[in-house]
This record gives structure tokens, C-alpha cells and sequence, in this order.
């Protein structure tokens, strides 16, 4: 399943005359019970006006020109023709995409604050500066100099959104930040590049720390439908130990996931609560093409979780949620609810994104497989990744994602843990 199932396509679809022609789609294949990659076409039918399918068609056109780009050279012609002639796909393939998976799970926090936003993106943005041979010197001062007026001078500010109960700590916070701002100016005038890069990730570090003290309750109900399924209500960190059966040079290795329930209660949820049931120790790998890495299929014929005490698959809706709704889309892609420019809080923009597989045809198919992305952005414009509204993603890896690249079908996951936030956990399934 990337699919649930036991399938992922890309998706590049193009309307001609009311109807829908998609390649590469990402679709189950029932026979083997996990993704694989096929490329085929197939024709849905659409109601769209003549408007909307010339709309979605550029949309969808831009989303091909891009994947296109990755195998046939430059079109930066091409799609420079695309965004003018249709100024609302330019949404689509203008900036470069977040692709730092703590930076991601920043971003994805359910907070309003200028300030510490603005600190967070100069940090962020030495890291381009560092990219420069040389090193751009110029850059990251003006980056740090701007973050610690900001740290010191708007503490009040600042702190204005965060919560009662986390002020004290919040103030710690800010503190060492000012203090941490203050050495990292001394680093950068000595233009020392080998502790740059250290001392903005200890500051990106405390950033979302103050980021996450803001966090005042729930962001949003849980339909009651789904309310009493196990749900993670804030994040998670698992740590995953891996063991390779026929590596020469690796036989252990180690991955940190962090699981975000803020974003996607029912789904990181119900990861956590099989983690907690031990449902993926000794489980294998089970497909490593390159493309994906996914595991999950449990033996015999059964394609997810079997429930004890139904003696039925466990399913889950398929969850998105999208910054400035109410609450996660439930059941339904965003594709279906024509919503193509819309950009998930949980994109697959990062390396090791992981996700939950699904059947193709069946939006609320999945289950227990699970899958980490092994392509970044490129092919795809930075606000129109394939995936992105068709897959619930629920977390990335922030530590060890480098192992995903040399896992092969047949190696073991030994076990995973959780090592912080179980107790966001509600509703668990399983007995202590």
C-alpha cells in the first residue's frame, strides 16, 4: 500500500474534453499487498465546465512539465509560458520547498507569532548562505544580528503567545537564546564554518522548543466519529532499530522519527498505538526500490492490523490537514474536493516523509503499512507535490533518515519505541 496496498504511482494527470487522462498513477496492486511503482493511463470521467477543465489542466499540466524536467533537461521556458498564461499555477512552481524535516514540523505548528517566525526563518536561511563557496560571511551575520534584536529587544512580544502555565519556561527559553545568539556572533566574526552550522541548529533547537511552549490545548475536535479511535493529541518521538541482514559494512542501525498528532491525531495515532502493541518488531522490510521504503504487511492474508477483538482489519480514514482549516479533511483527497493548490501543514517535501499506505480506490483503507519517501522535490513544483492530499503523512525522520538509501527488502526492523510523548496518546487499544 503505499497504497495500502500495495502500490505508489505518481500522478500526472491532463483533461481533454471532460475527461481524465492520468499517468503514472499511484495505485494498489492487490496481488503482492504493498506499493509498486506502474505507469499506466486511466480515464475517469469528469462533470468539470469547460473553465474548470481548462484550469485543472494547467494545473496538472505544470505538475507533468515538472516531473518531466527531472529526465528531460530545462524547461524553464516551458513553464515560464505556463505560469503566464495561467498566473494562478504559479502558486505552483514559484520558491523552493522546505525540504528539512525539523523545519517542516516547525513550520507545521499551530502558532501565530511574528517574531519568533521571523528568527526562525533567518536561521533557517544561513544554511543557503553556508551553500555559498566561500561561505557567505555577510549573510549569516545579518541573519544573526537580526534574530538576537528581535530575541532581545520583543521578548514581550514573544511571549504574549505563550500560555500561562509555559511562561516561566518559555523565559529559561529565550534566555539561553539571547545568550546562544550573542556566542553564535562571536563564531561568525571569527568565520569559523566549522561551528556555524552547529550553533544554528542549537538555536533552531531552542526556536521550536519556545515555538512549542506557545501550544495552548488542542487545535481542533476530532470528528466523533473518529473519536474514539486511539488518537495522538501532539507529537510523538519513536526511535526505530534496524538490523541489516546482507550489508557488508552495516549490520545495526537506528532512525528518530518524531509523529506529528497535532496535524494528524488519527493516523499518527494509530501508528503509536501498534507501536505500543509491538505490532513492527521483527517485521521486515518489505519493499526498497529506490522510490519508497514500506513495512507493515503483516503474514498471512490479512493487509493491515487484525483486531483482536473483531477479528477484522483495523482501517483508518485517509487525514489531511490544511493550515487555516478547522479541522484535517477526513476521507476524501484534496484532489476530489478540487482543491488543487491547496498544501498540506505535513507536505512530502523532506527525505524519509513517512506516511500511511492505502488501496488506491479506497480512501479509508488504511491500516498498518506504512512508508518513508526517498525523493525530495525536485520532481515536482514546491506546492504541487503528486502526493501531497492523496497520502496522510504523519511524521518525519529527524535523525538517521541516510539508512533509508541502503535498506533492502528483508532486512528487520528489531523493534521501535516510543521515547517521548506517549502520554498525547488517548484512547489506546492495547492493555498495559
Amino acid at each position: 500500500m503505499l497504497l495500502q496496498s500495495r502500490s505508489i504511482q505518481n500522478r500526472a494527470a491532463v483533461h481533454s474534453q471532460g475527461s481524465t487522462l492520468r499517468g503514472q498513477v499511484v495505485r494498489a496492486d492487490t496481488d503482492h499487498g504493498r506499493l509498486s511503482l506502474n505507469r499506466g493511463l486511466k480515464v475517469n470521467c469528469s462533470q468539470d465546465t469547460p473553465r474548470e477543465a481548462l484550469a485543472k489542466a494547467a494545473r496538472n499540466a505544470a505538475c507533468g512539465l515538472a516531473c518531466a524536467a527531472a529526465f528531460l533537461g530545462p524547461v524553464n521556458e516551458t513553464l515560464a509560458a505556463v505560469q503566464q498564461a495561467y498566473p494562478d499555477v504559479a502558486m505552483l512552481t514559484a520558491g523552493d520547498p522546505v525540504k528539512n524535516a525539523n523545519a517542516l514540523l516547525r513550520y507545521a505548528l499551530p502558532i501565530d507569532n511574528k517574531e519568533i517566525r521571523t528568527i526562525q526563518r533567518n536561521l533557517e536561511g544561513i544554511s543557503e548562505d553556508l551553500r555559498v563557496p566561500g561561505v557567505k560571511f555577510s549573510g549569516v551575520s545579518k541573519a544573526v544580528n537580526t534574530s538576537l534584536k528581535i530575541a532581545s529587544k520583543q521578548q514581550n512580544k514573544i511571549l504574549a503567545s505563550v500560555p500561562d502555565q509555559n511562561k516561566d519556561d518559555a523565559k529559561l527559553l529565550l534566555k539561553d537564546l539571547v545568550a546562544g545568539l550573542e556566542d553564535f556572533q562571536v563564531i561568525v566574526s571569527n568565520k569559523d564554518v566549522q561551528e556555524v552550522p552547529i550553533q544554528q541548529q542549537a538555536m533552531l533547537d531552542l526556536v521550536g522548543q519556545i515555538e512549542e511552549d506557545m501550544l495552548s490545548g488542542y487545535p481542533f475536535e476530532v470528528p466523533a466519529q473518529y473519536a474514539s479511535m486511539p488518537l495522538l493529541k501532539g507529537r510523538a518521538t519513536v526511535e526505530v532499530n534496524l538490523r541489516l541482514v546482507e550489508n557488508p559494512t552495516i549490520d545495526k542501525a537506528q532512525m528518530t522519527i518524531v509523529l506529528d498528532g497535532l496535524n494528524a491525531p488519527v493516523t499518527a495515532g494509530n501508528f503509536v498505538d501498534l507501536v505500543q502493541r509491538k505490532f513492527y518488531n521483527n517485521m521486515e522490510v518489505q519493499r526498497a526500490d529506490g522510490f519508497v521504503v514500506q513495512t507493515g504487511d503483516p503474514e498471512g492474508p490479512a493487509v493491515g492490523f487484525v483486531d483482536p477483538k473483531t477479528n477484522k482489519v483495523r482501517t483508518i480514514p485517509l487525514e489531511v490537514y490544511v493550515p487555516g482549516d478547522d479541522a484535517p479533511v477526513y476521507e476524501e483527497t484534496l484532489e476530489e474536493m478540487g482543491r488543487y493548490n491547496a498544501i498540506p501543514a505535513l507536505p512530502f517535501n523532506a527525505y524519509g516523509t513517512m506516511a500511511m499506505a492505502r488501496s488506491e480506490f479506497e480512501n479509508n483503507s488504511g491500516s498498518s503499512q506504512v512508508f518513508w519517501l526517498l525523493k525530495e522535490s525536485e520532481l515536482t513544483p514546491s506546492s504541487a507535490n503528486l502526493l501531497d492530499g492523496r497520502y496522510a503523512v504523519f511524521g518525519y525522520v529527524t535523525e538517521g533518515v541516510d539508512i533509508l538509501e541502503v535498506l533492502k527488502v528483508g532486512d528487520m526492523i528489531e523493534s521501535i519505541k516510543v521515547t517521548k510523548g506517549i502520554e498525547n496518546l488517548v484512547n489506546p487499544s492495547y492493555e498495559e
